[in-house]
């Protein structure tokens, strides 16, 4: 079969300097989860397949679009926090595998209605950008059973009710005039994305999440900027990066997400059961999943409205996991459902390179907690389900 990563890359990608049909409002909440679904029909009746809402990048159309007190739906740049103040620290924060600190990827604001303590609602996913890394995880998400295997993609969900010490009750009106109701934690001067609890010897003003970010900001300019906190009395004259302002080397190109709607389409499912070999449901799945993608080539997710039937669109049948193969709950064990997946397209939008090394994958699935629980913990960990191209899969 050719080449499944050159085939995909094939396909066109809208530029996001060509005008769009249709005006979409910025920042509308995303989809709520959706409700469990059947990995395993056995039926031979084809199930009526769930709607879809897509996620396509846009540049921000004004400066402090994507602030966390505007509930933004994210790509790139770093995150916007929901709750600014206790954030994921400690082994939480790293790569499973290098132990080096993750870097965001996207968030997405997806409150449930129905629920009061998850009248706000944001999921964050993170990665380390090591592709050596992310082989170990595809291999390491099997053991997910047996344990709280290492991991190079980590989701979490943070959630608030409608009163709290964050954030007004009322809608923000969008107008430049809305605030948050308290600063947030001090995060590293040199990612802008972790809490900054270590802080620099010798001035004592610059803070970092980790040794190695204080040494590539030391190295890339803080050993120069350290003199001058030292020698200044006047704190206003401050050369530390304001918060939110990072190097841009450090993180993806940020975008804002919006929603679109995929046409409708008809075809037949991803299963293995109605095909004769493995292979041949390999075949099947990846024309599918072709075919899906050329239908609205600039998706970067893919959502569905909590409906009973839904499920990730696989690139490959082989790779796909059953249920059994998705964790319970590491909150309140109960059973996650699939929410949403992110689409390889993404790599196009951050620059990511063709390289051998370069990160790549078939699609990242997302599977959260049925009930959304709402336990003490601010930022609670999900689950991704990580599926790679063939040519990827082996070790590097």
């Amino acid at each position: 079969m050719e080449s499944s990563a050159d085939k995909l890359r094939g396909l066109r990608i809208t530029s996001l300097d060509e005008d769009d049909d249709e005006t979409v409002v910025p920042h509308q909440p995303l989809p709520g989860p959706a409700a469990a679904a059947d990995y395993e029909d056995d039926d031979e009746d084809e199930e009526e397949e769930a709607e879809v809402t897509l996620g396509v990048l846009k540049k921000p159309k004004r400066p402090g679009l994507l602030l966390r007190h505007l509930f933004p739906s994210k790509a790139g740049g770093i995150p916007a926090w929901l709750d600014p103040v206790n954030l994921p620290s400690g082994k939480s924060s790293c790569c499973g595998f290098c132990g080096e600190p993750l870097q965001f990827v996207l968030q997405i604001y997806a409150p449930i209605e129905d629920k009061a303590a998850a009248f706000h609602r944001t999921l964050f996913v993170f990665m380390c950008p090591s592709m050596a890394c992310l082989l170990r995880d595809q291999h390491e998400q099997w053991q997910h059973k047996h344990g709280n295997p290492c991991r190079s993609v980590k989701v979490f969900r943070s959630q608030l009710p409608r009163t709290n010490a964050f954030y007004s009750t009322e809608p923000p009106k969008r107008d430049g005039s809305d605030k948050p109701l308290c600063p947030g934690a001090p995060v590293c001067h040199w990612c802008g994305t972790w809490k900054g609890d270590k802080i620099c010897s010798s001035c004592k003003k610059a803070r970092y999440c980790s040794e190695k970010h204080q040494a590539l900001h030391w190295r890339t300019g803080h050993k120069n900027d350290c003199l001058q906190l030292i020698s200044s009395s006047d704190a206003s004259k401050s050369v530390l990066p304001a918060i939110g302002k990072v190097p841009a080397s450090t993180s993806w190109p940020e975008f804002e997400i919006e929603t679109d709607f995929e046409d409708t389409f008809d075809s037949d499912s991803c299963d293995e059961n109605n095909s004769k070999s493995l292979a041949d449901a390999d075949n099947k799945c990846w024309a599918s999943f072709q075919e899906r993608v050329s239908r609205a080539r600039n998706q970067v997710l893919r959502w569905y409205c909590r409906e009973p039937n839904a499920k990730p669109l696989w690139a490959l049948s082989s790779g796909s996991p059953s249920n059994a193969d998705i964790p319970s709950c590491s909150s309140c064990k109960g059973p996650l459902c699939y929410e949403f997946q992110i689409m390889p397209q993404l790599l196009y939008y951050f620059g990511v390179g063709n390289q051998p090394d370069s990160l790549d994958w078939a699609t990242i699935a997302v599977y959260t907690c049925q009930g959304s629980c709402d336990q003490s913990v601010s930022y609670k960990e999900e689950f991704a389900w990580v599926q790679l191209y063939p040519t990827t899969t082996t070790m590097r």
